[in-house]
């Protein structure tokens, strides 16, 4: 970490502010204009939505995604206009702490526009995540308020979406289907069935496999689920696509057996890919990978 990325941008009462305030949209407010059960949101297939997938603070990508997208000033004839972000804004980037302030001020300032799901970076502190430097960095740009600093963001992960269904679309969530959820209210409270249920856990954890029915990850926690169990569960719901990110994708965008789009949006050296991508597109289209192929941008 040098010196030049570790100039603290925010105080921690800014910091704090941010936190409590995105806490009390999301709990307070997003109820009253989104239809929420438990933590999946519901949208009609109005309007279009911006969605965004793992930043790993990545400052830069994220700016570049928001000005190209035209999302803060944007007014679509056609409907509201969504951000939607797929998780994991924070570990392994120089700028986590600027990229959660960002988030959270659009969060904060378009509580009617912008989605904040929850990635296994953000996930139940009772879930190990490596590499997770997000409270080293707090320590050392803020002393011992970090580590106050940290126990908020914790609460705020704690009150993150867990998933999206634009209605007869798409499910939008982080990682993958819950391998042995049987409805969209497993999805919706499976914060609440956690630990003792592994919906959640394979929710921000899981992959999609080339090999039908479920196998162990080889990242050491959650599944790998073949097109059986994703062709099976989205027929249940009746989406024709799952959107995620969780995964690196060298053109920052990948497929899978035409029902799953893998959306990565960050460019960080260790990643090795060649660009970042993210989807802007209308929502009463087909969801299908002819027609998502045009509206996904690499940059």
């Amino acid at each position: 970490m040098t010196s030049h990325h570790s100039r603290r941008q925010y105080d921690p009462d800014t910091l704090h502010s941010l936190i409590s305030t995105a806490v009390g949209k999301i709990e307070e407010y997003q109820p009253s204009v989104f239809t929420v059960t438990g933590k999946l949101v519901s949208l009609p297939p109005k309007g279009q939505a911006l969605v965004i997938g793992d930043l790993h603070g990545d400052l830069t990508s994220l700016k570049t995604i928001l000005k190209e997208a035209n999302f803060e000033s944007g007014r679509p004839p056609n409907g509201p206009y969504y951000a939607i972000f797929l998780g994991d804004y924070i570990d392994r980037g120089y700028q986590q702490i600027e990229v959660m302030a960002t988030v959270l001020n659009l969060l904060n300032n378009l509580p009617d526009r912008v989605i904040l799901l929850r990635g296994n970076h953000e996930g139940p502190s009772d879930i190990e995540v490596s590499p997770h430097d997000f409270p080293l960095w707090l320590e050392r740009l803020y002393g011992e308020e970090g580590s106050k600093l940290y126990l908020s963001f914790r609460e705020l992960f704690d009150h993150l979406y867990t998933a999206v269904i634009v209605q007869g679309k798409a499910l939008l969530l982080h990682g993958g289907i819950p391998t042995e959820a049987e409805g969209l209210l497993d999805i919706a409270y499976a914060h609440q069935k956690h630990p003792e249920q592994s919906h959640l856990t394979e929710i921000l954890w899981n992959d999609p496999s080339d090999f039908p029915g479920v196998t162990s990850s080889s990242r050491g926690i959650g599944n790998m689920f073949g097109i059986d169990i994703t062709s099976s569960f989205l027929d249940k719901i009746g989406v024709d696509m799952l959107i995620r990110g969780h995964q690196p994708c060298d053109q920052g965008y990948s497929y899978h057996d035409g029902r799953i789009l893998t959306l990565f949006s960050c460019k960080l050296p260790h990643y090795r890919n060649s660009h970042a991508a993210y989807l802007l597109t209308p929502l009463n289209e087909p969801f299908d990978r002819r027609t998502l192929g045009t509206h996904i941008h690499k940059i």
